[in-house]
């Protein structure tokens, strides 16, 4: 008797023999090429390398989101427990072309995804999951180099649909070149952008009601469409060209308001990101730590999301474990390196945090990463997890270390607080704390502190005297801990901020005063130089 081929492996097979990415006998030799305990993760690795040959690398890393995108899709009908179309347990889907009700003179067989993925060739894309993936369109932007050069807003009423969806598709693809993070489409409100923390207003068109909920909704399926409007609010990914965004969608006085986030392009190191050279060494020894908890923590806006893609970026390199990430949405996609890594959306694998993080302990993970932790029982499955063997990576919105310790304790009640307070004080590592502040030279540039869990912070915490951290961060270089204002300082004394941008962001007199110092003898410096010219 033929093996069983994996129910995963069979969608994900189906979906891409149906759009023509791959035969029947390709996919199926590819199959047995792995052995007869191949894995989905394994199989659609294959199927890339299959696929990336010779390819460019744009278009490999494009392809590569495609593929990811197939196997989620194949992981959420497998976890439902039904077969692809004419399909069965012990051979590979072949070809199908769904008959018309017509054709079979009956009503057509209703599966749980009932948009089959649209056929479409090559390397182009070929699966649209809830209609928010359109990575397979190419948006020529090079006309727009100023807020000037984008489209007005006063003929939004007039558009169709089909022209209004080609608005903001052209809208967001711009975003990047324009050097914005975010799109604010609101009802009651002119279209808006941010712009290196700033908010611009790129058009006096104030949008109507019904202008913003077209807008907004035009991209929906109706699958998704009927899930705003019954819940007045949606989060989800949206994929445009070569660009991935955040989106949130929620019901207000005025209409309809949609944000969406341009997330980054790429997994960016840690350097790439901002972070000095001592302090990437520091974190990086955060993460060779088996079990515990590490918290990347900071305001909305701080850059997390990238922080913690490029933490757990490190980790998929240098060790060979399971990770698994939850997140709302998975903004940015990581393939399996040396680690197995498994990416869950709340919302679309799971129904919630704590019902994932639940599911996690059973599923042999070593690393889980926590896209946010904000309630009580994320935070305490979460402390679990990393007293019971697992190196637990999560966020919070926190605005600096030790207001964290503070955010922790509070979700619990008050005759569970001291025990809390043993097992943060026994299971933390380390916290990352930052923010995001203009550096004085028309871009931005990141600012943080650090605190590792020494036995000095160990003991703060156990005693609940939080208010003595920041003291002992000041004084605790030498253990890999900083505050902001020492980041701020060393930062301005490597050029990568200015003296006034480095003033604004200060708060404390000891570290003003060191930097004042230093800008005066730059400045004596500098006039004793050009005396000798």
């Amino acid at each position: 008797m033929p093996p069983i081929i994996p129910l995963d492996i069979q969608w994900f097979s189906y979906a891409i023999v149906e759009n023509g990415v791959l035969t029947e006998s390709d996919a199926l030799s590819l199959y047995r090429s792995l052995g007869l305990h191949a894995d989905l993760e394994s199989f659609a690795q294959k199927v890339f390398d299959r696929l990336s040959e010779g390819a460019a690398e744009n278009d490999a890393q494009a392809l590569l989101e495609q593929i990811q995108s197939v196997a989620e899709y194949a992981s959420g009908q497998a976890a439902a427990g039904e077969l692809p179309p004419r399909s069965a347990r012990n051979t590979m889907p072949a070809p199908v072309r769904r008959r018309s009700s017509a054709e079979s003179g009956r009503e057509p067989e209703r599966h749980r995804d009932d948009s089959a993925p649209a056929s479409v060739s090559g390397r182009e894309l070929f699966f649209s999951e809830a209609g928010i993936d359109f990575s397979g369109i190419e948006i020529d932007c090079s006309g727009v180099n100023s807020f000037d050069d984008l489209p007005g807003f006063s003929d939004v009423p007039e558009l169709s649909d089909e022209e209004l969806a080609g608005r903001l598709i052209f809208l967001l693809a711009c975003l990047r070149k324009l050097g914005c993070s975010d799109l604010h489409l609101s009802g009651g409100a002119p279209p808006f952008v941010r712009c290196r923390l700033e908010v611009v207003r790129i058009d006096g068109y104030v949008l109507t009601a019904e202008d913003s909920r077209r807008f907004n909704t035009v991209l929906l399926s109706p699958e998704r469409r009927h899930q705003f409007e019954r819940d007045q609010d949606s989060s989800f990914a949206l994929a445009i060209g070569t660009d991935r965004f955040r989106v949130a969608l929620m019901d207000q006085k005025d209409g309809v308001s949609g944000s969406y986030r341009l997330v980054p392009d790429h997994i960016r190191s840690l350097e790439e990101l901002g972070f000095l050279d001592d302090d990437v060494v520091q974190i990086r020894r955060l993460l060779d730590y088996t079990n515990g908890l590490v918290l990347v923590t900071g305001p909305i806006g701080a850059g997390k999301t990238s922080t913690l893609a490029a933490m757990t970026d490190i980790i998929n390199e240098k060790r060979r474990d399971h990770i698994i990430s939850i997140e709302e949405p998975i903004e940015i996609l990581q393939m399996s390196k040396n680690c197995q890594v498994t990416q869950r959306e709340v919302g679309r694998h799971t129904v919630s945090y704590p019902t994932a993080l639940k599911a996690s302990l059973r599923e042999d993970p070593d690393v889980i990463v926590i896209g946010e932790m904000h309630d009580l029982e994320t935070i305490e499955n979460a402390i679990t997890a990393s007293e019971t063997g697992h190196l637990v990576i999560g966020t919070l919105h926190t605005g600096d270390a030790a207001n964290t310790l503070n955010r922790i304790l509070d979700v619990f009640p008050p005759a569970q607080q001291p025990q809390i307070r043993a097992m943060t004080a026994g299971s933390l590592r380390g916290v990352i704390c930052q923010r995001l502040i203009p550096d004085g030279f028309g871009g931005l540039a990141v600012i943080y502190e650090i605190l590792i869990n020494t036995m000095a912070v160990g003991n703060i915490i156990n005693e609940g005297k939080t208010f003595r951290l920041k003291s002992t961060m000041v004084t605790a270089n030498k253990q890999g801990m900083c505050t902001f204002d020492q980041c701020i300082l060393a930062k301005f004394t490597r050029g990568l901020l200015s003296y006034d941008a480095a003033l604004a962001a200060m708060t404390d007199a000891t570290i003003i005063a060191q930097l004042k110092q230093l800008w005066a003898t730059e400045q004596a410096k500098q006039l004793n130089q050009d005396n000798q010219q």
